[in-house]
């Protein structure tokens, strides 16, 4: 994982030189919604911003950013910066939220994070900038912060690394000497041809044959069905199956699972209600004789489909069930026109199984020159180098140990 300490630029690479374009930024307004109703009324400007940018996913929606505030916004801030032209027109949003940060010392740290970000349930966050407009909406956000003291940083997590707005967006905290990090964390995506002969000749010949000879020995030995959420008087039921069916391997782990938590099942309930009233559910089961044994929750934006979470029953682990049903599943989205099948963050060899191919996210750490979040800013950064040097010259186990007494001091001193 590479981190870097921005430095400033030389004197000769200038703030103008950065900002040419058609665009001018200042002649663009600002204003701040403070509450998710007001953000609300903007849902048509949003949805057109969406439609002209093409590199904004789902995570970027109203229907996705809606669900998660309703679901883990209890008791927070929201500072949504709306960015419009000289007409009034909304060409660019910066979802921010307050989230406190305990910093070194005792400090508490005001940090502004992207709503979606903090609960580990989003990947592809990104500012929500009108196609063409990125270079100016960029600099007005920064213009914005300049002049804001209610905040020590901002992080924005899982960025695309292809991002257009994260690109402008670093160029001008450079130009302006803030100090910032930039870290990359990996995520893999399958990239799916237009049939599916072509797909299983891009996998191995021994993934090939697992996938015919488990789904013949799963249709001898039960009455198979592969069922997809499309109504929404089922989807309350198919849910509350999903959430047992993961919450039941991990309570098998001694470990408590996602969906112990009343906030999360409550942001994937209203969240898939609104995704299935735009058609793009990708909820879909795998039935045993009539008794569900695997489901996979997704959802499709454009042509691609993003694999957010799955469980199966462990009573048929060794009928591969959950395998069973990524490769139908797989099969019906080519038959459908997807071209990219997103495992989203992480990497590992169940997904490298199916062709996922590796990219990556940018982690974006900013502040103020001179502030309390550029020292800490520093010093986490700092921090990593250092941890990253231990993993590469420790032993594993004593690595492990070292992290694990890091970890039980650190609870300690915050009062864990």
């Amino acid at each position: 994982m590479g981190v870097r300490v921005a430095q400033k630029l030389e004197p000769e690479e200038s703030r103008e030189e950065l900002g040419a374009g058609q665009i001018q930024h200042n002649s663009l307004g600002t204003r701040v919604c403070s509450s998710w109703e007001e953000l609300k009324r903007l849902a048509t400007a949003w949805d057109r911003i969406l439609q002209t940018t093409a590199s904004l996913t789902a995570f970027s929606t109203p229907e996705w950013l809606g669900a998660w505030w309703k679901g883990f916004g209890h008791g927070k801030q929201l500072v949504a910066l709306v960015i419009s032209d000289a007409s009034s027109k909304v060409v660019g949003l910066a979802p921010l939220y307050e989230d406190p940060l305990q910093g070194p010392l005792g400090w508490r740290l005001r940090r502004l994070r992207l709503v979606g970000d903090g609960s580990e349930d989003s990947d592809n966050l990104d500012l929500i900038f009108r196609s063409g407009y990125e270079e100016a909406c960029a600099q007005t956000l920064l213009d914005w912060l300049a002049q804001q003291s209610g905040w020590d940083l901002c992080e924005l997590n899982t960025l695309p690394a292809n991002s257009v707005a994260a690109d402008r967006l670093l160029r001008h905290l450079k130009a302006r000497g803030w100090v910032h990090t930039i870290r990359q964390r990996s995520c893999s995506v399958v990239v799916l041809p237009d049939s599916w002969e072509a797909y299983l000749n891009q996998i191995s010949k021994k993934e090939r044959t697992k996938i015919n000879y488990y789904m013949g020995r799963l249709q001898k030995r039960y009455q198979v069905c592969f069922h997809k959420c499309t109504e929404n008087a089922e989807l309350a039921t198919c849910l509350e199956s999903f959430f047992e069916l993961h919450q039941k391997r991990w309570r098998l782990r001694g470990e408590q699972g996602s969906f112990s938590s009343t906030s999360r099942r409550e942001f994937y309930s209203e969240m898939a209600r609104s995704f299935l009233a735009r058609q793009w559910l990708e909820f879909w089961l795998l039935k045993l004789d009539g008794r569900i044994a695997a489901a996979q929750f997704g959802f499709r934006y454009g042509d691609a489909v993003f694999s957010l979470q799955e469980g199966f029953d462990p009573l048929y682990s060794s009928d591969r069930v959950g395998y069973l049903l990524r490769s139908y599943v797989l099969k019906q989205l080519i038959a459908a026109g997807v071209r990219r099948y997103d495992f989203l963050g992480g990497k590992d060899d169940s997904k490298e199984r199916w062709g996922a191919q590796l990219t990556s996210y940018l982690d974006v750490d900013f502040a103020k020159p001179s502030s309390r979040g550029s020292l800490y800013i520093r010093l986490k950064h700092d921090a990593n180098v250092t941890k990253e040097w231990l993993r590469a010259h420790l032993p594993s186990s004593a690595f492990s140990l070292l992290r694990r007494t890091y970890r039980r001091l650190h609870a300690t001193q915050v009062g864990l």
